[in-house]
């Protein structure tokens, strides 16, 4: 059973061949990080799209020697741990990933695991001090992860679902085609935080606009959203405000589309993963979407990142670039680097202090919650080759035209966490 729940699914960087790492790694060999997401199931895609940014980042940073440490440079190897959209098995492949020497964890896709991985981690590290990890959060956007759950250990590079929420609001705001907004969602935290924040930010922005329905769904396990949709057509909205994400908004979307629903989709994820091509004509106009960075955003830095991108993955369907992972990684070799160690402790106190940048775009972490903080933009979709519309999504011919751009003052958010440091 031990060895059954150990097995993982293991890939390499820059194309290195890395034996197991030992408890005494000596000068020189790679720095083991391990992404424990969903890579089988209903939510496998976007396992793999996550894999897929971290090792173009991986590989940029072995492309210039590794994070430049006293005893030498030092490349990092990225590992795969399969927790198949299940806690426990994160959990699992968690102690799995620290007993073959990884002293990074880098997750994101649920922020149920994610607040499970936080304990764990938090256990960990008192039990054992030599032994101490590191939690980068790339995705997992519960406020509660960097308020009442704030850690030490644990960095969240994403904006939390309060602030992604603001920025939604400044479009909706100014949207006066709404008067009544259907709220929808996944039934576990992070879902009933993005319910719980539109009904808050739509009664301070646009008490004007009616709630004409709230439905919390279970994830994961919907195959047909067709009642889901009807109802929300009934119900007289001009607009759907959603969390989901993964197949639980391409079928959420492409569901509406074939009942007729012509309001629009005000999405966290709307920008990616099947959505533009299962809604397709129906969201011109009509799908918003907020996100740290948009393909379309005009800047000749930002055009080149992600030409490179699509060079590296040319495929369509691999077609899903977040410029926050990047940044992610830069900031965790930096970080290496001004500490001139790899010991998590001395790693977390210069990554609490970064700032990064990439392409144009970057961000600082800030040591109070370690909630990083960074420009958001909103987008509305729309054809390739309309104006400012030079990318389309994933091979769809629809793309995603940037109608605000948030900057990080405007993004911040109070924080209500009480940082526990080591030793305090």
């Amino acid at each position: 059973m031990h060895s059954t729940r150990r097995r993982v699914l293991k890939t390499i960087a820059a194309a290195l061949s890395v034996p197991a790492l030992a408890q005494a790694q000596p000068a020189g060999a790679p720095l083991k990080l391990a992404m424990i997401e969903s890579l089988s199931g209903a939510f496998a895609n976007t396992g793999e799209a996550v894999f897929r940014n971290l090792l173009w980042a991986v590989e940029r940073v072995n492309a210039r020697g590794g994070a430049r440490l006293p005893g030498g440079a030092r490349p990092l190897a990225l590992e795969r741990y399969d927790s198949k959209g299940q806690t426990e098995e994160a959990l699992a492949m968690l102690r799995a990933a620290i007993d073959d020497g990884a002293r990074v964890i880098l997750q994101g896709n649920s922020s149920a695991v994610a607040a499970a991985l936080i304990e764990a981690v938090n256990k960990h590290n008192e039990r054992e001090p030599s032994r101490r990890v590191l939690y980068l959060n790339y995705s997992a956007v519960d406020p509660i992860l960097t308020n009442e759950r704030c850690s030490f250990w644990h960095f969240r590079f994403d904006a939390h679902a309060d602030m992604r929420m603001a920025a939604l609001m400044a479009v909706l705001r100014e949207d006066k085609a709404v008067h009544g907004a259907y709220l929808i969602g996944q039934d576990y935290s992070f879902g009933q935080a993005v319910l719980r924040e539109a009904r808050r930010q739509l009664g301070a922005q646009r008490p004007d606009v009616r709630i004409v329905g709230e439905e919390l769904h279970p994830m994961g396990r919907i195959k047909d959203f067709m009642p889901y949709a009807v109802k929300i057509k009934a119900s007289g909205a001009d607009a759907v405000i959603t969390g989901n994400w993964g197949n639980d908004l391409t079928l959420l979307v492409k569901a509406a589309r074939e009942v007729g629903f012509d309001g629009s989709f005000y999405t966290f994820y709307g920008n990616a993963l099947g959505a533009p091509a299962a809604i397709g004509d129906a969201g011109v106009g009509r799908v918003i979407a907020v996100a740290d960075w948009l393909p379309n955003l005009p800047t000749a830095p930002s055009e080149a990142f992600y030409q490179a991108f699509r060079q590296r993955f040319p495929r369509p369907q691999d077609d899903y670039v977040h410029m926050r992972m990047q940044l992610m990684i830069e900031a965790l070799a930096q970080a290496m680097e001004q500490a001139g160690s790899t010991e998590a402790a001395a790693v977390a106190g210069a990554l609490e202090k970064s700032r990064v940048s990439l392409a144009g775009q970057g961000g600082a972490m800030r040591a109070l919650d370690h909630q990083f903080q960074q420009a958001l933009v909103v987008g509305v979709m729309d054809r390739q080759g309309s104006p400012g519309v030079k990318f389309d999504v994933e091979g769809s011919g629809y793309g995603f035209r940037v109608v605000r751009v948030i900057a990080p003052a405007q993004a911040e958010l109070p924080s209500s966490c009480r940082m526990q440091r080591p030793g305090t």
